[in-house]
């Protein structure tokens, strides 16, 4: 009986172990991303919580040789799972405002936390392997027999826990819920354990005790990520939700709506009912038609769009340009949904589609053409990588016509290019014409930029002359951008010095992104944190030079 105890123990804690990493990355991924770095982080401080708790686990087995001992950590650890999604809100939400609000120093004390948050559990759990040993071995000669065995059913329980919160617990419950689960099952078999040992009435009391408390915990949880009313902004919240990709929150502002993913400081949507331009990036997508030879836009052409979102792209162009034919590509169809609800994404003349942009693309025939093709798949603050590299725009080019013309978002600081630069290297690298349109905006916070790339010759000049050529039965709003952008104060008046397009000319060790090396993060992080440290810098006072 025992031996079955130590059994269950041990595969329980290693499945449990695994699961609070899983749906760890994903209770971080809205608030931090999905990079490298956060999976970095995350992997090794598991790793140390594990290497903690088992050297924790072998000194109290040593000391305290009891299944009663073994069986109150396991019980302590399982609240400590459970406590997680309940004290994680707040704090994650102070992440957030130290990003928002730039302050590097809250910013990262938040993390901080949040990380330690994970600790007191995956410590308590990496103890359970060596103090079930230590008691499961009656004869010292079989020691390393018995260990092996405990800790090979470990890492069973542990190929299970990685695959349980993906497959199961996440889509089907919820991150906040998964957490739940993960503890009432590890509390189960700890009070399932209590009664087998049958040595004590406290044991099974105690761990029914943290089986009520979870429980009420989880049903008692408000299952909101966030108050429906923000107090910073007095903005009423339309729709959020946990997909199985995002966060998602549209939020209104009068009769403007916004839309919002992962926490992160950038607008992924706008719907205006009241304005013909979303007074955003959204606008500079709809000048690629001036970048081709006529600067024309023909009723028949195809407009192809990497990154959907609620469809802000497809509905100007739909109001600008007339009813062509757009495929919409979202990796996440719960957001096409919210689009089609709360963003009026209705054009009969789009396909929404739900997939990965570029797997999408690879699919397709190869007389599947495009005529514009626009690359906004923002998961703030990155870019997902395999959109940004020669490869990714090799598969793009074979499906662009000869006057096609791509044009892909990317961020930048007011100083930091760096960005930018990379995307234009590596357009480079396939199309023979590469310029950049800047996005204007405020001198002290961060931007965007759009890079251009053309298989014929696209230049600031080619641009200058479409504009100024373009038909009047364009909107006399739109016209009157476009002339702005091209540093026009009318068709017969143009400054070259005021246009916003430039010709791209990256640095010299700009890197070009390939699929084998592509350091989007790395550059992301870099342009984050040089923007903080010289807002920081900004808001220190003077020193004073009186004597």
């Amino acid at each position: 009986m025992k031996t079955f105890v130590f059994r269950m123990l041990v595969f329980t804690a290693g499945a449990v172990t695994l699961g609070v990493e899983l749906s760890a990355a994903r209770l971080l991924e809205p608030w931090f991303g999905n990079s490298q770095i956060v999976w970095a982080a995350l992997i090794g401080l598991i790793l140390s919580y594990l290497a903690i708790g088992a050297w924790l686990g072998g000194k109290l087995a040593d000391r305290f040789p009891s299944l009663g001992g073994l069986l109150t950590i396991v019980t302590l650890a399982g609240l400590g799972v459970a406590l997680t999604p309940t004290v994680s809100p707040p704090i994650l939400r102070l992440a957030a405002v130290g990003l928002n609000d730039y302050v590097p120093g809250l910013l990262a004390g938040a993390l901080l936390v949040v990380l330690l948050l994970f600790s007191l559990p995956v410590i308590l759990l990496g103890a359970v392997s060596p103090w079930a040993v230590r008691l499961a071995v009656t004869d010292l000669q079989q020691t390393g027999r018995v260990a092996g065995h405990l800790y090979a059913i470990g890492a069973c329980g542990s190929i299970i826990g990685t695959f349980l919160p993906v497959l199961w617990l996440i889509p089907s419950y919820g991150t906040r819920w998964s957490f739940y689960l993960l503890a009432l099952w590890l509390l189960a078999v700890t009070l399932l354990a209590a009664l087998l040992h049958g040595r004590s009435r406290r044991l099974p009391g105690l761990a029914l005790l943290a089986l009520g408390a979870t429980l009420a915990l989880a049903l008692t949880d408000p299952g909101s990520v966030r108050a429906h009313w923000d107090s910073r902004d007095d903005s009423p919240i339309l729709y959020e939700d946990e997909s199985l990709y995002n966060y998602i929150l549209v939020r209104a502002w009068g009769s403007e709506r916004h839309l919002q993913l992962n926490e992160g400081v950038g607008i992924h949507s706008v719907y205006h009912p009241d304005s013909l331009l979303s007074q955003g990036i959204w606008d500079y997508f709809l000048l690629a038609p001036f970048f081709r030879p006529d600067g024309r836009l023909g009723p028949h052409e195809r407009v192809l769009v990497i990154g959907l979102a609620a469809g802000t792209a497809p509905h100007l162009y739909t109001h600008i340009y007339g009813p062509l034919d757009i495929v919409g590509v979202e990796l996440d169809p719960q957001i096409i949904a919210v689009g089609r609800r709360y963003f009026d994404m209705t054009q009969p003349n789009l396909t929404a589609v739900a997939a990965d942009g570029r797997r999408w693309l690879l699919e397709q025939p190869e007389d599947e053409i495009f005529d514009i093709v626009l690359v906004d798949a923002y998961r703030p603050p990155y870019i997902p990588f395999h959109l940004t590299t020669v490869e990714f725009f090799q598969l793009a080019r074979r499906h662009m016509s000869e006057q096609a013309v791509l044009m892909i978002n990317a961020g930048r600081s007011p100083t930091d290019y760096a960005l930018v630069d990379a995307l234009a290297a590596t357009l480079a690298a396939v199309f023979p014409f590469v310029l950049i349109i800047d996005e204007p905006g405020p001198p002290d916070d961060l931007g965007n930029s759009l890079v251009l790339a053309a298989n014929h010759p696209a230049t600031r000049e080619a641009f200058t002359a479409n504009v100024t050529a373009m038909p009047s039965s364009l909107p006399h709003q739109f016209r009157r951008f476009a002339l702005e952008v091209a540093g026009c104060a009318s068709e017969f008046s143009c400054n070259r010095e005021m246009s916003r397009v430039r010709t791209a000319d990256p640095p010299a060790g700009t890197p070009v992104f390939t699929d084998d090396r592509a350091p989007v993060e790395q550059l992301v992080h870099g342009i984050i944190w040089s923007f903080l440290r010289s807002r920081t810098e900004q808001l220190e006072p003077a020193h004073s030079t009186d004597g």
